[in-house]
């Protein structure tokens, strides 16, 4: 009998769970509140309560060539950097192309999850949904929670001391859209993370002033790196993780605030980070250094209070006669729908989950938190794979350790996170090693050793080249045919829509692969070498 599976939310998250149950001949229904598919990329005009808001200009921070789903590659004339609207247009395709919206009730809220009476032998949680006023009751073998974790903002406007006498507008940046109100207004933008630069670099071309707020400080990264590629493609590779992870820890934070520091020294911009050698995920932001130099963003300190018209910020600096204050202070993660919310979060009110996906605590393991991650890598590849390690679990395909030992690889995780990410991080991992932990779980992990033996050409690609999501359809279960070309044709989508002019004499040769060809070839015969001993 096929096992029924809840799938909560029609996001990116989400319809890679709806397609990877299908192909495990698992029986899934998705819940959406929304109206339509994409989740975070599904823009609107207007918040809506439940459901994750973007502005209009949001780009993505990933190439498309490192963010698709791993057999579904972007159209060729898609350009590396995506508007919010075409990566919109790209999940519907998906959805089409493999027949998903069937399998999903639209405008229907999940508005209860609990265990079944008889959890402990079954596995099975009763599912409460509403639509249009009515409310319904299933059973299913195992629920997937897709619901993300950019729906309830952290606001923490009421701690600042003076927020509540000041004559001005604040708002978190949820629920920002567009520029247009805020022309020839003074605009504090709290936070430095990507929304908040983002928010603060379009408000400067509208607005008389844009002051940038910032308690910690950090790194920020253009999307275009070195020579003009993609900077995921060139950075998120086998070879610069493996060498990082070898490196002792002062030479590797020595070169990573050098690297970080190439394009312009943070410390003259006010952007430094308190402790430039964690591996916090970076801001993505090609304007900012140059909106901060035309005096157009000025970056400041914490706030330290707030006046009726004026905010003082920690260095004792005050700055008159300000109209509005955005909050872009991030989200915090909640499941209103768990009746017993310790399922996830089960210490510290901190999310608690075996290998990022699963609460370690169940009696039965079928329940999976699926895209609850940060890093360098993009989310839909990774929420893809971990789907597909959800569901072996829940085929019971492989055998999961003991609780405790469950618990024990939570802590032994959370001890290397803080060391490289710091306190605030408690999502971020390193996305090539989280994504190699759960494909060799799996069976999917590409063998770098065989390749060379049989494919060398596609050894060095996989080795030394981006980490694309083809990587993990190569081999191994739910392998995908198209996989080994769209790895050795990769670069030539990303160069086709670039160089839209021709230039006579260029060359066309791509970073790496041709000279390490020639080359360095032994440098891969090396490095086998020492991820086999």
């Amino acid at each position: 009998m096929l096992k029924k599976v809840a799938i909560i939310g029609a996001g990116v998250s989400g319809l890679a769970s709806l397609k990877c149950c299908l192909e495990e001949g698992l029986d899934p229904i998705c819940f959406e509140r929304s109206d339509d598919i994409g989740g975070l990329w599904n823009f609107t005009e207007h918040t809506e309560e439940g459901k994750a808001s973007i502005y209009h200009s949001v780009f993505t921070n990933s190439c498309k060539e490192m963010m698709c789903y791993p057999d579904f590659p972007f159209p060729d004339d898609y350009p590396n950097y995506m508007h919010n609207t075409k990566l919109q247009e790209y999940i519907k395709m998906f959805a089409k192309h493999f027949d998903l919206l069937k399998y999903i009730k639209f405008k229907t809220m999940v508005i209860k999850v609990t265990k079944s009476p008889d959890f402990s032998l079954t596995g099975q949680w009763d599912v409460i949904t509403e639509n249009d006023g009515k409310e319904e009751s299933s059973v299913f073998d195992a629920v997937m929670v897709c619901s993300g974790h950019h729906v309830y903002p952290n606001f923490p406007a009421e701690q600042f001391p003076g927020i509540k006498k000041f004559k001005g507008s604040y708002f978190h940046s949820r629920e920002y859209k567009g520029p247009e109100k805020f022309k020839g207004k003074k605009v504090l933008v709290v936070g430095l993370g990507n929304s908040g630069s983002d928010i603060a670099v379009e408000l400067s071309h509208t607005a008389s002033q844009v002051y940038l707020s910032s308690r910690s400080g950090s790194w920020v990264m253009s999307r275009v790196w070195d020579d003009g590629y993609p900077w995921d493609m060139l950075y998120v590779t086998r070879f610069e993780t493996f060498v990082r992870n070898s490196l002792p820890t002062s030479i590797s934070d020595w070169l990573y605030v050098k690297k970080m520091n190439q394009k312009f020294k943070h410390e003259n911009y006010g952007l430094m980070p308190l402790n430039g050698t964690l591996r916090k995920e970076p801001v993505f932001n090609d304007d900012l250094p140059s909106r901060i130099v035309c005096g157009m963003v000025v970056v400041k300190p914490n706030v330290k209070e707030f006046t009726e018209t004026s905010v003082i910020f920690q260095d004792g600096t005050k700055q008159e006669n300000i109209d509005y204050v955005i909050f872009a202070t991030g989200y915090s993660y909640s499941y209103p729908f768990m009746e017993d919310d310790s399922i996830i979060k089960c210490r510290d009110n901190e999310v608690t989950l075996y290998k990022g996906i699963l609460p370690p605590q169940l009696e039965k393991p079928t329940m999976a938190v699926i895209g609850l991650v940060q890093s360098l890598g993009a989310i839909i590849p990774t929420s893809e794979l971990q789907a597909r390690w959800a569901i072996k679990v829940f085929k019971g395909s492989f055998k999961l350790p003991p609780v405790s030992s469950m618990m024990d690889d939570i802590d032994e995780k959370m001890g290397k996170k803080l060391k490289w990410f710091g306190n605030s991080s408690t999502l971020q991992t390193d996305y090539i090693v989280y994504m190699d932990e759960l494909a060799s779980a799996i069976g999917v992990k590409p063998n770098i050793l065989k390749l060379l033996l049989t494919d060398p050409r596609l050894a060095l690609e996989v080795y030394f080249g981006p980490c694309s999501p083809y990587q993990f359809r190569l081999t191994g279960p739910g392998s995908w045919s198209g996989a080994r070309n769209a790895i050795l044709t990769q670069w030539d989508r990303t160069l086709k829509v670039t160089r839209t002019r021709i230039v006579h004499g260029s060359k066309t040769g791509f970073p790496l692969l041709n000279v390490l060809t020639i080359l360095f070839f032994p440098l891969l015969l090396i490095a086998v070498f020492l991820m086999f001993n």
